[in-house]
């Protein structure tokens, strides 16, 4: 167990009992299975407004029904979100503004995995697109709906972003600026990697610059676990690694309620008041790796970044 009281063992509901979060508003993204569902049904639980964002808006919706039924009193909205699409991000960001709805928290949730190269409907590689550019052009989107919140509110707004311990597991040099969409050197663990760096680097420097501002919003990025969803289908096909996963299970794995406690209490819990910047697992303070603090890398990505948005914008 951690300084923070709790551990690998704690679940979503444990780490936010007793947590009023009435009052609060929340977009989660990647809300149709696993973590992202369970973020969705804790922090409705405890009171928050949550708009569920998923690609898959159907299934959203029955998750929706689903809350309901448990939690009558729940205020839980689902939107459709594709957020390896630009045109997608914009839609949903412009749709959601214009019902004047305030956010306190951002939780950046959604993830793809390692599978064989392939390109974005933006002609981006499609896990930098997927699960780093997509949030990242998101978060732009809705910064100043934040701001807005927080100054209003007077209550600390709260960017999360899921990452994973898997950030170590980039190329070398960190990101591939200039072979982001070279198939010749793709990996895909590795890309996997990178997209998973990209997201803590992007919670890292905007952290800088809100605190360069004195705004009250903090940006953290965590690692949930080792949790077996959705998102690990394409690499655990057929008998033999799925059988040896669900025999290591109890000893490796995260349940979904346990993988869902970090991000739960990153969004809501009082002890995480004023920290930014930070990187965190098992409900706890951790480390990222070197390059996942390396504030050049940071700045470099958050530069790379904006470009790619604005060379989209004029091109659309």
């Amino acid at each position: 167990m951690g300084s923070s009281g709790f551990s690998s063992s704690s679940t979503a509901e444990e780490v936010t009992q007793g947590i009023d979060g009435s009052g609060l508003t929340a977009i989660v993204t990647g809300t149709t299975h696993g973590i992202g569902t369970e973020t969705a049904r804790v922090l409705v639980l405890r009171g928050v407004h949550v708009i569920m964002a998923a690609r898959d808006v159907i299934a959203a919706k029955t998750i929706k029904e689903v809350i309901l039924e448990e939690i009558p009193t729940a205020k839980v909205d689902a939107m459709e979100l594709d957020l390896s699409s630009m045109a997608s991000v914009r839609k949903f960001a412009s749709e959601f503004i214009s019902f004047g709805l305030p956010l306190n928290i951002l939780i950046n949730n959604a993830g793809i995995s390692a599978f064989p190269f392939t390109l974005s409907k933006d002609n981006i590689e499609l896990l930098f697109a997927t699960n780093h550019l997509g949030h990242f052009f998101l978060t732009n989107l809705l910064l100043d709906t934040m701001k807005k919140t927080a100054s209003e509110s007077k209550k600390e707004g709260r960017i999360i972003n899921v990452s994973s311990d898997g950030h170590q597991y980039t190329y070398p040099e960190g990101i591939l600026f200039d072979k982001i969409n070279d198939e010749s050197s793709y990996q895909k663990w590795r890309a996997y990697g990178q997209s998973k760096l990209a997201n803590i680097l992007h919670a890292n420097e905007l952290a800088r610059l809100l605190k360069e501002d004195g705004i009250d919003i903090t940006a953290n990025s965590l690692h949930p676990g080792a949790i077996i969803t959705n998102i690990y289908k394409p690499e655990l096909s057929g008998p033999v690694p799925t059988d040896l996963m669900n025999m290591l299970g109890d000893y490796l794995l995260k349940s979904i309620p346990q993988g869902a406690a970090t991000t739960c209490y990153v969004a809501l819990h009082p002890q995480v008041k004023g920290i930014s910047g930070e990187y965190f697992s098992d409900s706890n303070l951790a480390k990222a790796s070197s390059l996942a603090t390396d504030t050049d890398l940071a700045k470099k990505l958050w530069d790379f970044s904006m470009k790619i948005i604005d060379y989209n914008a004029h091109d659309s």
